[in-house]
């Protein structure tokens, strides 16, 4: 029998897709655990691997296909001594029609309606829009607000033709019909009148029709689910989670001279960001107030150190996660860095490889920018920015000298870490990183 091959939800959020391409053509062989397509998610590309064993016989959505439904056909999958036949049948398949029962309950009475049927007798007897007034078996299904819409109008809800489910009468009918009625009495009550629905809030000047009428040339860059992912989350965390920041200055000499003693070696190369990562997990486990999470219920303090790291790629920003940070040499977390930073850019990343993490780190100090705030990764409670290590004056010892100085940002879900606590956080963190040394114990 065909085996119909379905979209999978290879996230816990995902609800549709990209089905980017398939690696299998129809008519190809397929075994257990082969690559047959690749799924971009609202996260990455992942590649699906076949369950079942057959031949490939009918691809039912093509390679670039967007919004395909989770659970959705994809293709059909033939077994042993089946030929296109079948699974032409297969692909014709209708899913099973609800019992009639279920098709008719849009249009069975609502207890809104049962009690404007109550009222009915106490309505003028002139008014035909009531339900009463109407035949046994030919009554008028309409929303409750329509109806009241109709009374208010003087409408006969019979004259009107429903537009909603099961040809219900809805508001939109109503309103329709109403533009050619007569104006209602003018000592009718103007509370009678069906509430207005609030204008929904303007979203700012619309960039495409402002270009369009001033003549400014652009390229349009569609947007895939990675990045309308990354915008949706980012805009709900700048307008819902209460953000603060503090900052701190770190002297990063003596993390650079270790960092190149340590590079002399020829198994290791750490970039300052593998030591900022770990100088980061180590907080944590010293200020573990600041590994938490909000909810409504409680406030989720981490039992485990996994650190989010920012990666930009050509689809978007994602966050690979250093899981237990803090029990890694510095070695293991460049080499896991490595790898993840350069599966991700790939679109290669497992769902659990950049989902979750306690604690996120945004480092731009590569490309020169000085100091940054960025925003929070919810549910996580912080992120900390790290900006570009700089030399500059500074006094020590009451005299004027030259560091290098790195600014680090921490932004703080003030629900979760308040200001005493980011600043404890962020004062084991400069010690650490000015001192590395602590970091080897």
């Amino acid at each position: 029998m065909p085996i119909k091959i379905l979209m999978p939800a290879l996230s816990p959020t995902m609800t549709e897709g990209t089905l980017a391409s398939w690696h299998k053509k129809e008519g190809e062989a397929v075994s257990i655990g082969d690559v047959i397509a690749e799924i971009e998610t609202d996260k990455a590309t992942m590649e699906v691997e076949a369950v079942d064993e057959g031949t490939l016989g009918k691809i039912l959505v093509a390679e670039g296909t967007e919004g395909v439904a989770v659970n959705t056909p994809i293709a059909v999958l033939l077994e042993e001594g089946e030929d296109a036949s079948a699974a032409d049948a297969a692909a014709a398949e209708k899913p099973a029609e609800k019992p009639a029962e279920e098709a008719e309950s849009p249009q069975k009475p609502t207890k809104a309606d049962a009690e404007e049927k109550s009222e009915a007798p106490k309505a003028e007897p002139s008014k035909k829009a009531e339900p009463a007034a109407q035949p046994e078996g030919d009554r008028i299904f309409a929303s409750p607000l329509a109806r009241r819409m109709a009374k208010n109008a003087g409408i006969d809800l019979a004259t009107l033709k429903g537009s909603g489910p099961g040809g219900r009468i809805v508001k939109a009918d109503v309103e329709a019909a109403g533009e050619g009625a007569p104006a209602k009495a003018a000592a009718e009550p103007k509370a009678a009148e069906a509430p207005a629905r609030a204008a929904p809030v303007a979203a700012g000047p619309d960039a495409k029709k402002l270009a369009d009428a001033y003549g400014i040339p652009y390229t349009e860059a569609k947007n895939n689910n990675i990045r309308k992912t990354v915008a949706r989350r980012l805009t709900e965390a700048k307008q819902t989670v209460p953000h603060f920041y503090l900052t701190v200055d770190c002297e990063i000499d003596a993390l650079l001279k270790l960092r190149k003693q340590l590079n002399e070696r020829d198994d290791v190369k750490l970039s300052v960001n593998d030591l900022v990562i770990k100088a980061a997990a180590i907080a944590l486990r010293q200020v573990p107030a600041a590994n938490a999470s909000w909810t409504d219920e409680a406030i989720l303090m981490y039992d485990r150190i996994d650190i989010s790291v920012a990666v930009a790629t050509d689809n978007g920003l994602i966050t690979p996660i250093i899981k237990a940070a803090d029990t890694k040499g510095l070695s293991t977390i460049s080499a896991e860095m490595k790898d993840l930073a350069g599966r991700a850019r790939e679109g290669k990343l497992k769902p659990e490889e950049f989902q979750g993490g306690t604690f996120s780190i945004s480092n731009l100090g590569m490309y020169g920018i000085k100091d940054f705030a960025a925003i929070i990764n919810p549910p996580q409670g912080c992120i900390l920015a790290v900006g570009a290590g700089q030399q500059q004056p500074v006094v020590k010892d009451g005299a004027l000298a030259i560091a290098t100085v790195m600014s680090c940002t921490l932004s703080v879900d003030h629900r979760v870490v308040d200001g005493a606590v980011g600043a404890e956080y962020l004062q084991a963190f400069k010690k650490l990183i000015q001192d590395p040394l602590g970091m080897m114990l």
